[in-house]
């Protein structure tokens, strides 16, 4: 199975080499680094021994921050060797961890061949390999049991809805799964389901993100943004994805916004423009992140499209409430945990598959509200929005639900100590 899954790759390569070219022109990082994805490289930039982070995109880079910072500081003589898939993946790993210089190493992870891989492996020579949320790719694991690399799943979470998908190719993924080192679940739901794959040693250690610490430096950014909003109440729409803005937008049609304003911030870099356009299309005032530099936001602006990188921390901070990306469609939401970190009430849509378990606890310590589309978001934002003191409890109970479940990155390190040489 595993080999026709490789014939499969080696016949998709033209394919995926266009499709990398064609999401160049928005995004030049992806016609950047092309070789890596192939399995060539430079001259190392470190002689530490490594260890390595896989971290595929965006949200599971910022998850793995607390880990990484972790790491780098109870093993002083290694590095980390960290790889995405994506563009912005790595733009943001290298907003995080480049304060570390050469202690971080970055590259793109080679496409799943095992030509490619191998090739990947005996160039950086890992110690070990750690595997963030989801990302367990047949020919990695192969290689990294050929190389002697042990591999941990770490933060490792499994939807129902991913579950049946891996039992359809069973004879693929269960072999895989079969060769992880040990699987640290967020959750006792996530550990079921990932020893139905056939993982032999999956431990409940909880949420890193849990453990994700608001920096400073956005929070004052945040506030700064406040300031230049001015008294009005914000409304963020964190993390949205194609489909849902439209949604949004006409939920909006029919409601006074007032004394308040609208942030929605994509979740996809590579769609503000299409965002910006839809929001001047409906004849909505409209102020972009990128454009606004020092200058206030002006009273008769609706709408502040946040189309900038590494400023969700900002955004939260800067906002009232928070609606939760990703849940309005069935597209399994997007983590709630960083809104809650900084002390906002959430709203979050039908669809949280994703993040059933946090979802479904925020909901219940009081820190979140499901609603059940764009229209019935919007009138509860205007309800929290004219309401103080709800808002503030609320808010007051989303901080403490953050803060509760502190703890999963010394747990997780807790299995990695003995497995790092």
């Amino acid at each position: 199975m595993r080999f026709l899954y490789s014939v499969a790759w080696w016949l998709a390569l033209p394919l995926v080499l266009g499709r990398l070219w064609w999401r160049g022109r928005k995004e030049p990082g992806y016609r950047q680094h092309m070789a890596e994805r192939f399995g060539f490289y430079g001259v190392r930039a470190t002689n530490m021994p490594l260890i390595w982070v896989h971290a595929v995109s965006v949200g599971e880079t910022r998850a793995a921050e607390p880990l990484i910072d972790a790491l780098l500081r109870a093993y002083p003589a290694h590095g980390i060797l960290l790889t995405h898939m994506t563009a912005t993946g790595r733009e943001t790993g290298r907003a995080l961890f480049g304060k570390y210089g050469a202690r971080v190493v970055q590259s793109f992870l080679p496409y799943d061949t095992g030509w490619m891989v191998g090739r990947f492996l005996r160039h950086f020579a890992p110690r070990l390999c750690v595997l963030m949320e989801t990302e367990v790719w047949p020919n990695v694991m192969a290689q990294c049991a050929r190389h002697g690399v042990p591999v941990v799943l770490a933060n490792a979470r499994l939807s129902q809805r991913s579950l049946a998908k891996a039992r359809r190719l069973s004879a693929l993924m269960m072999e895989a799964a079969r060769r992880l080192t040990c699987v640290a679940a967020q959750t006792e739901a996530d550990a079921v389901r990932i020893r139905q794959l056939g993982a032999p040693d999956v431990q409940v250690t909880g949420s890193i993100k849990f453990d994700v610490t608001p920096p400073s430096q956005m929070i004052a950014q945040g506030a700064m943004l406040r300031a230049r909003i001015g008294p009005r109440k914000v409304l963020l729409c964190a993390s949205t994805r194609e489909g849902e803005e439209t949604l949004i937008l006409d939920a909006l049609g029919g409601i006074d916004l007032g004394n308040s304003m609208v942030v929605i911030v994509p979740r996809h870099p590579q769609r503000f423009d299409e965002v910006a356009s839809m929001i001047e299309s409906r004849g909505y005032t409209l102020q972009r992140r990128s454009a606004l530099g020092d200058k206030v936001v002006a009273p008769a602006v609706q709408i502040l499209l946040g189309d900038s990188m590494g400023e969700m921390f900002a955004y939260y901070e800067a906002c009232d409430v928070a609606f939760i990306g990703g849940s309005l469609l069935p597209l399994g939401g997007q983590n709630l945990i960083e809104a809650c970190a900084v002390g906002k009430p959430v709203l979050i849509g039908p669809h949280t598959f994703n993040f059933s378990t946090v979802s479904d606890d925020a909901i219940e310590a009081g820190a979140a509200r499901r609603v059940n589309d764009a229209q019935a978001m919007i009138d509860g934002a205007c309800k929290l929005l004219r309401d103080d003191s709800e808002r503030m409890r609320m808010g007051q109970q989303a901080l403490a639900f953050a803060r509760q479940h502190r703890g999963a990155t010394a747990r997780t390190m807790a299995l990695l100590g003995p497995l790092i040489r």
